[in-house]
């Protein structure tokens, strides 16, 4: 047994609250080096005299991420504090206890040699997400390049390609002309990039947070956009770049002018008095982002600068009715501020969701005091890697399982799945190989079949190609003719049925097939059986080495399928099919 592979500690990534008197407790090994985990647990405080509290549950594994298992259990507790331990077996008979950070060769006793768990405090914070946010499907918005109330000609609106620089004049009202549109996609969610005065066209630059950015519009138009969206069923959230603003943000001008003076001196990480803006052959004399000298960072351990951040997050909630905020470059802002922030928030509008941009795993922003969900950048990463042509399931299917593991159980469900952003090359210009189409639909597939919120960056849906930023940032598609109708009309059938069936975004689906060579992957999630083809293969299912054909009896209809087929048994090259099984029991 690999005992140094053992990972436990008593704290809120291992032991958590999922809801009042209800916890999961998480334990992660080595891969395939333990056959079975018990978790024993007793009362702290109650003699075993008086009641005996002892209680034992045997724990599930739940995932693998190819180094680690991960193994958890659900258990319903009423008490002050929780004392527990584990007995943990291999697969060569071998049994240890783990508690309070020690191995033991007998059960402890002594609930000194036990973990803890105060049931109160870990129930303070355990993440409350928004029942609202469940479920649903968001689509992003470049605001300047999505929809235009103006008259553009299409050789500027359809330029290829695009610079940072051109002015493509998309705005609020254009975006409100396609609501229509993007409700009968079968979109929940519709997410902004930044739509304050800036400098720059991308607005992650700001010069003013309670200003409209001129080519996109008026504070009415904002207004406008959030309410007809609401009437039609739909949510909005904005971009806040509140790591960074604009050298000329007021706090920052004020600083350049007045020096050590200046009253916003601490607003900043200045080095020192002047100000050195840097050039290319030195950097800037203050933090920035990226190193990018317009771009300065914000102090937020500064209390008036931290305060001003909050006002203008609670004004948007209040004045225009927003439904929360997708937070940029967020992992570079300490968690006291999103603490307090989050506070504040709820305060105003319970439902709110606060979404973090990080592009690491970050369970520590989502213990329920900070942020509801983040971009799932490891989802993907590995959904490009694996449309390589050395792209390996099993790598893909590693990285699910170690997101399952890392995460906060009510946080999984929730978590954004991408394929693409404004950050990234668009998918159909960095895929490598034949039927690019196809496997641009049959990743999107992947968004919408497994759990998480499936994450449409405007434009992919119609068959958008750029490359990287600024050219990903394109007009959108709107002539018809330019329009690619397969891939609009998968989209629209992964949409609904994604709609239609909730288990889906539930959890992590069981594997019963992987095989790297034929590039074949099968899933099962409840009563759905998931079929991927990965090559340009058509195959049957009868023909699959290792796969029992009998969970699929002859008959079973396919409940979707992203491409028609010969029958109901075989699948095209890059195809997903599902099968509805529970007729079989």
């Amino acid at each position: 047994m690999n005992k140094a592979a053992i990972i436990h500690e008593a704290t809120r990534e291992y032991c958590y609250s999922v809801r009042n008197n209800s916890f999961i407790i998480l334990i992660s090994t080595a891969k395939d080096d333990v056959r079975s985990i018990v978790l024993h647990i007793r009362d702290k405080y109650m003699p075993l005299k008086i009641i005996d509290s002892r209680k034992s549950f045997d724990m599930k594994k739940i995932s693998s991420d190819g180094i680690r298992d991960y193994f958890e259990v659900n258990i319903d507790l009423d008490m002050i504090c929780l004392r527990y331990f584990f007995e943990i077996e291999d697969y060569a008979g071998e049994k240890v206890y783990f508690g309070n950070d020690s191995f033991f060769d007998e059960k402890p006793s002594e609930t000194g040699d036990m973990f803890d768990c105060p049931q109160s405090l870990r129930e303070e914070g355990y993440p409350q997400i928004p029942d609202w946010l469940k479920g649903k499907v968001l689509y992003q918005i470049f605001p300047s390049r999505f929809a235009t109330s103006k008259n553009v000609d299409d050789k500027l609106w359809y330029k290829k390609p695009v610079t940072a620089q051109d002015r493509l004049y998309g705005d609020l009202k254009g975006i409100i002309s396609k609501l229509g549109y993007l409700k009968d996609l079968g979109i929940d969610i519709i997410y902004l990039t930044p739509v304050f005065d800036s400098d720059t066209q991308h607005h992650y630059d700001t010069v003013d947070y309670y200003s409209i950015f001129s080519d996109l519009g008026t504070k009415e138009d904002l207004k406008e956009l959030v309410k007809k969206a609401h009437q039609n069923n739909m949510y909005v959230i904005l971009d806040g770049a509140f790591n960074h603003t604009s050298t000329r943000f007021f706090a920052f001008d004020d600083i350049i002018r007045n020096g050590e003076k200046s009253k916003y001196r601490n607003w900043y990480f200045i080095d020192s008095f002047p100000v050195r803006f840097g050039s290319k052959r030195s950097l800037p004399g203050y933090k920035t982002f990226a190193y990018y000298g317009p771009m300065p960072k914000l102090n937020l351990t500064d209390r008036d600068a931290a305060d001003y951040v909050t006002k203008v997050v609670c004004h948007y909630l209040k004045e225009f009715d927003i439904d929360g905020w997708r937070l940029d470059v967020a992992d570079e802002i300490g968690h006291l501020f999103w603490k307090n922030l989050r506070l504040e928030v709820k305060k105003i509008k319970p439902n709110a969701i606060l979404i973090g941009e990080d592009w690491h795993i970050c369970g520590d922003f989502l213990e329920g005091d900070e942020w509801d969900s983040c971009m799932n950048y490891p989802f993907g990463d590995s959904v490009r890697k694996l449309f390589r042509e050395d792209g390996s399931i099993s790598e893909f299917m590693n990285t699910l399982g170690k997101v399952r593991g890392r995460y906060h159980s009510n946080v999984f469900p929730v978590l954004l799945n991408h394929i693409g952003t404004h950050d990234i090359p668009r998918f159909l210009s960095s895929s490598s190989g034949k039927n690019d189409e196809r496997r641009l639909i049959l990743a999107a597939a992947l968004q919408f079949l497994l759990p998480g919120i499936p994450f449409v960056y405007y434009g992919d849906e119609v068959g958008m190609t750029g490359n990287s930023d600024p050219d990903n940032r394109r007009g959108m598609v709107w002539d018809e003719k330019r329009i690619n109708r397969m891939i609009i009309d998968s989209y629209r059938s992964l949409i609904r049925f994604r709609h239609e069936n909730e288990k889906l975004w539930c959890d992590l689906p069981e594997i019963i097939l992987i095989d790297e060579q034929e590039r074949i992957l099968v899933l099962r999630q409840d009563m759905l059986v998931m079929v991927f083809n990965f090559s340009e293969n058509v195959i049957d299912l009868d023909q699959i080495q290792g796969f029992d054909s009998s969970i699929i009896k002859e008959g079973t209809k396919a409940v979707f399928r992203l491409f028609d087929a010969e029958n109901d048994r075989k699948l095209n090259g890059f195809d997903a099919v599902v099968y509805d099984i529970s007729d079989r029991l």
